[in-house]
């Protein structure tokens, strides 16, 4: 007898589905919902930037794109500010060599003559928090080691061209999460940052309320990305200004943040908790709001052509072309 249209096959049952990131199937099937296109390492016609991939750790998987602005042509010998960036995309979906990412760095490593290193960390559901703070601390310091290296350094670009004593930090909504948590653990081992930027950052914040589905939706995805059903929203990686977590931001290892927000984010409230949890922190260095009006969450990468857009990658470059 024929099976029945109306019974599913079990190996395409769908066993979570977080929505619009990723599909998990009960036979370990991973569907990833966007963010799978991939675009090569290439010389950018446009702004004239070059880019080129560089595996970090094979153990691991560990890789970093790299882009050299043409502030770097010619044989100059001038050291240019490195920007390491962590990409969004919730943990489970997006790049370092994805479209938006690629045609992102390319822009901003032209405007602010910056050296970026994009950061391909390893990504929920395979490799579970805190694979991807791991990596991404790992990546820093690479980074840093590699510009102090000088010529000889195993790392050309970095190393002929990157300032050890002017590297940021930056990334946009899961990527600012990151950006954050790397700065910590940095700061823990003695490490300086000239400034860190966090643009429509993943945080939790308990002072402020989202809709009763919104705080279902993040509370299921915080125990997914860490792979543990008892994972809970007052851990200090994602709640950065709970009671307890406050304090660490007065260890913030660099002079200057700042935080970018949109009116319209579902997460703006949290963004501009945070802004002034680390203003009451204790820490010392100057902490700048970026507050866009009548945008929504990461806006200028889902829309660069837009005012808005250009408006924030000036920002952003003039952030680190001040250093």
């Amino acid at each position: 007898m024929a099976p029945s249209s109306d019974v599913a096959c079990p190996s395409s049952e769908v066993e979570i589905e977080l929505f619009p990131f990723i599909r998990v199937y009960k036979n370990g099937k991973i569907e990833r919902l966007f963010g799978t296109r991939t675009v090569p390492a290439s010389l950018d016609a446009t702004t004239g930037v070059a880019s080129k991939d560089v595996t970090i750790d094979p153990a691991t998987g560990l890789s970093v794109r790299l882009y050299l602005p043409p502030a770097a042509a010619g044989g100059s010998a001038k050291k240019l500010p490195v920007l390491v960036y962590f990409h969004g995309g919730g943990f489970m979906v997006e790049s370092a060599a994805s479209p938006t990412y690629h045609r992102y760095l390319n822009a901003l490593a032209a405007r602010a003559g910056a050296i970026a290193v994009s950061v391909e960390y390893r990504r929920v559901p395979e490799h579970p928090l805190p694979a991807a703070y791991d990596d991404s601390l790992a990546a820093l310091a690479w980074a840093v080691d590699a510009c102090a290296a000088g010529g000889g350094g195993s790392e050309p670009w970095l190393a002929a061209h990157g300032d050890a004593s002017r590297v940021f930090l930056a990334g946009d909504s899961a990527g600012a999460n990151i950006a954050h948590n790397v700065a910590l653990r940095a700061a823990a081992e003695g490490a300086v940052i000239a400034g860190v930027m966090l643009l429509h950052p993943f945080f939790w914040d308990p002072s402020n309320s989202m809709s009763p589905e919104l705080e279902v939706r993040i509370r299921r995805e915080w125990r997914f990305m860490c792979a543990r059903a008892d994972a809970k929203l007052d851990d200090p990686r994602i709640c950065p200004t709970s009671a307890g977590a406050v304090p660490l931001l007065a260890a913030m290892p660099c002079g200057r943040v700042m935080v970018a927000v949109a009116e319209d984010d579902f997460l703006v409230a949290k963004g501009r908790a945070y802004h002034a949890a680390l203003l009451a922190s204790g820490w010392r260095g100057e902490a700048e709001l970026v507050d866009t009006p009548g945008q929504d969450h990461v806006f200028h990468l889902l829309r660069p052509g837009t005012e808005a857009a250009a408006e924030m990658l000036g920002r952003v470059a003039d952030f680190i072309s001040r250093a």
